[in-house]
């Protein structure tokens, strides 16, 4: 009879534990959730600030000989990637 009681307590023991364990998971699923939104809001704001940066760096630079040749440089950066970009489309 102490057998089958040990074995019953042991029985009890794991099912709280598993029942903690699926708890625990349930957590750490929402927190997985939770941190892949704010990687994504961070990262568009990352995308965003950037392009501010090069807006603001481009519309600084136009004002000196030095930044009308950043600003000529950067636009055939750009004309570059495009042309690659059409390139690719076309094959």
């Amino acid at each position: 009879m102490q057998a089958l009681d040990e074995l019953s307590q042991n029985v009890h023991l794991l099912l709280e534990r598993y029942e903690a364990l699926q708890q625990e998971n349930a957590r750490l699923h929402e927190d997985i959730a939770r941190q892949r939104e704010e990687m994504i809001r961070t990262h568009a704001e990352l995308v965003e600030l950037q392009a501010q940066n090069r807006r603001l760096a481009t519309a600084g630079a136009l004002g000196s000989a030095e930044g009308n040749e950043l600003a000529l440089k950067r636009i055939n950066a750009l004309i570059a990637q495009v042309d690659r970009a059409i390139a690719a489309l076309k094959r």
